[in-house]
């Protein structure tokens, strides 16, 4: 695949990657904009190499989440340097941020969400790639670099804990979360 049709795909894959980088860095906009750029410059500059092994979704899904991992780290190691700057800014950041998401979701979607960060990352990651990103368990364990039994292990407990949570949280949307009321449920 030559340069231009490359990017007239990650053109119309761009929507669900920001969404997949969002997820990555738990809805860090910034951080998945910049994690996004720089796996756009990988690509652009070859460090990056998509074979046709798989879908070209799945493979930019694996190079965003790998990104996103370490840039995750760079950040971790920056903090760990700078501790008393980096608190009293980081708290004005995520206060900031999480008020502009609670006016723009309902407080259900905001339960939602919060149930669903809630969950292990590797649950998290897999409920994210097949709900959101309409990716088989099969293109998810790609994606994630793990065993098709462990997606598997991991979707089955997420979609568990998700269902209890929101059970406790007695948020409906809707349909009964439990599999004897709705069994026809996709949770």
């Amino acid at each position: 695949m030559d340069i231009s049709e490359l990017q007239t795909e990650l053109e119309k894959l761009h929507n669900a990657s920001f969404g997949w980088a969002l997820s990555c860095c738990r809805h860090n906009r910034a951080e998945a904009e910049e994690v996004l750029q720089t796996v756009y410059l990988k690509v652009l500059q070859g460090k990056a190499r998509y074979r046709g092994e798989s879908k070209l979704q799945t493979w930019l899904f694996a190079v965003i989440r790998k990104t996103a991992v370490t840039e995750g780290r760079k950040s971790l190691l920056r903090a760990l340097k700078s501790v008393a700057v980096t608190n009293s800014t980081t708290g004005q950041i995520n206060s900031d941020s999480r008020a502009d998401t609670k006016l723009e979701r309902s407080e259900m979607q905001r339960r939602f969400q919060q149930t669903i960060e809630d969950l292990p990352p590797r649950q998290r990651e897999t409920l994210h790639l097949v709900f959101y990103q309409d990716l088989t368990l099969r293109e998810a364990a790609e994606v994630m670099s793990i065993s098709l039994g462990s997606v598997r292990r991991h979707y089955e407990r997420g979609k568990k804990k998700l269902r209890e949570a929101l059970a406790q949280e007695e948020v409906h949307y809707g349909v009964g979360w439990s599999r004897k009321e709705n069994s026809g449920a996709v949770l």
